[in-house]
């Protein structure tokens, strides 16, 4: 017991949410898609893919510049970021339910009609509790942030369950299922306090409009990062004729997303922290944090990545079937594998520049390691006439990615490329050796 107290921290939270979460999901998905007609199926992701689109645009317009304002900053001024976010957030999910019903009245389709219909309701009930895990990470309350996020999903689940022990399984009861779900998150959120609904009393204009300033370039950069996922999927179903290419890169590209599970759990720990030491005005710390971070996640993967990759072919055998075996997709994914220690440096590049203040330029290093990548893309097929060729454009785009970060940040910090390394490598046998000592403390 004294040894599970020692190891559970705000990263094993952290990383307990970005992965137990997903699974959850998974799972759900899963037993909808066995249990659903293939008409509601259709309904139902019709629903999800217009709700992930409009939550997507919401949480990269408001998450990072809530947490970069709020974290280190005084009381009143905490309050009044809150209730600014608290502000705009109604005016964007306003603004999304207007336009979803435009959509409707524009055509006639009937899962239009179906989707239309509960998108508004289920958009707004989400908005509590979206804002309380925002408020959550910037105090580095992962504990209640692992508890909010498990709610929703978990409630889910259970009435996926009931449902089909009940015979129940239509889109309808489901669409309800996920209402309430979302409600009863959003009610416990308003309850506990986390989603500080009060403070919507105390935003300001000038907090606004710093917001706005600031959200109008983070939003951008996360459309651009969806679009430099996605744009691989786009071209190979254009240049390919044979639609199992873009089954055959799928794999690969869903298997590295296990990669993102630590990364997204470092990067929610260490971006409050980091924004607190901008607000202190103490750069030299939040480089340290940066540097440490960035460091110890590219010395993991760096083991992770080598065994990983002899194991290509047996893993894309596991998760794809013997199917999989004669493809390109083992291949592809060794190709990823090479850029995955890129990820961590990248990554936390990006976060910096918005902690800066420079999030204008954090939006265009990830334009242009788009453009690289569409580029690198049609030539990659024109010369390879494969999946390589893709594969290959997007170890051009990281690089490219790493390299204007790197030139940016070296003008507003004093750091090199190498510190990263050797403060990772440093902080890793440190963070070994505390584990073995808490093992050892813990079976005494």
């Amino acid at each position: 017991m004294q040894f599970l107290k020692k190891l559970v921290n705000k990263h094993t939270l952290s990383l307990a949410s970005n992965a137990v979460m997903p699974v959850v999901s998974m799972v759900t998905v899963s037993l909808l898609a066995r249990n659903l007609t293939e008409r509601d199926l259709g309904y139902w992701i019709l629903f999800l893919i217009t709700f992930t689109i409009a939550n997507f645009f919401r949480s990269g317009f408001l998450q990072t510049s809530l947490v970069k304002f709020y974290s280190g900053a005084s009381e009143e001024r905490a309050t009044t970021v809150v209730g600014s976010a608290w502000f705009m957030g109604l005016i964007l999910t306003t603004a999304l339910a207007v336009i979803s019903f435009l959509t409707y009245l524009l055509g006639s389709n009937p899962s239009l009609e179906i989707t239309v219909k509960w998108f508004a309701i289920i958009f707004f009930s989400t908005l509590p509790s979206s804002i309380a895990l925002w408020v959550l990470q910037a105090e580095e309350r992962f504990d209640r942030i692992f508890f909010l996020q498990l709610i929703h999903p978990a409630t889910f689940f259970l009435s996926i369950v009931g449902l089909i022990l009940i015979h129940h399984t239509s889109f309808q009861y489901v669409i309800y299922a996920y209402c309430i779900s979302a409600m009863l998150t959003s009610i416990i959120s308003i309850i506990t306090g986390w989603a500080k609904v009060a403070s919507i009393r105390h935003k300001s204009t000038e907090c606004v409009k710093e917001l706005v300033n600031f959200g109008k370039y983070s939003v951008g950069t996360s459309i651009s990062s969806y679009l430099l996922r996605g744009s691989d999927t786009f071209i190979i179903k254009y240049m390919f004729v044979d639609p199992s290419f873009v089954a055959i890169y799928y794999l690969p590209q869903r298997l590295m997303e296990v990669i993102e599970i630590p990364l997204r759990s470092f990067i929610a720990t260490a971006l409050p922290a980091m924004s607190a030491a901008v607000q202190r005005n103490e750069k030299s710390h939040m480089t340290y944090i940066m540097k440490k971070y960035a460091g110890i996640l590219t010395i993991l993967l760096i083991p992770v990545s080598i065994v990983t990759f002899i194991c290509a072919d047996f893993i894309i055998e596991i998760i794809g079937g013997h199917k999989f075996v004669p493809t390109e997709a083992a291949s592809v994914f060794r190709i990823f594998l090479c850029f995955a220690v890129l990820l961590p440096v990248d990554r936390f590049f990006g976060i910096t520049l918005d902690i800066l203040n420079k999030p204008h330029l954090n939006l265009v290093k990830v334009v242009l390691m788009l453009v690289v990548n569409i580029a690198g893309d049609f030539i990659g097929i024109y010369f390879t006439h494969s999946l390589y060729g893709v594969a290959l454009a997007s170890i051009a785009s990281f690089i490219v990615g790493v390299i204007y970060g790197y030139w940016v940040l070296k003008k507003n910090l004093n750091f090199k490329i190498g510190d990263i390394l050797y403060l990772g490598f440093t902080e890793t046998k440190l963070l070994a050796s505390t584990l073995i000592s808490r093992i050892r403390g813990g079976n005494n």
